[in-house]
């Protein structure tokens, strides 16, 4: 943009303008949103958000955070018998949480149990080790 020598104030201006969309668009980002994941129903919401909906992102990032976390803290101290093994080559990350939300969402009975129990069933049913 091309601005006259002689505008100052029409440069503070642009300058001010710019200025109010950053801090409005940071005031947008910076709202919260709560996840939990007690439950696999939970855990399932979270996880089974759809791509645009408000804090899909957010919602989709900590399902995905917390089963990777969860995985790898109950594999490296599940010793010599693994409660689940997965295939080689490994399903995406992606395509096991879709399944674990359709998992949960064919048994109501899992919903309420706890996050953590009901992923590692699921996982166990899954892909059961031979």
């Amino acid at each position: 943009m091309n601005i006259p020598k002689g505008s100052e104030m029409t440069r503070f201006g642009l300058l001010v303008l710019g200025g109010l969309m950053l801090a409005a668009g940071s005031a947008v980002a910076a709202e919260g949103i709560e996840l939990r994941a007690r439950t696999s129903g939970e855990l399932a919401e979270l996880c089974g958000a759809k791509p645009g909906s408000t804090g899909a992102d957010a919602k989709i990032n900590f399902c995905h955070g917390y089963a990777q976390g969860a995985v790898a803290v109950r594999m490296r101290t599940a010793g010599e018998k693994k409660p689940f093994c997965f295939p080689n080559p490994m399903p995406s990350r992606t395509t096991t949480m879709n399944e674990f939300v359709a998992w949960v969402k064919s048994n109501p009975a899992n919903r309420d149990t706890q996050s953590l129990d009901g992923l590692f069933k699921f996982l166990g049913e899954r892909h059961p080790c031979k």
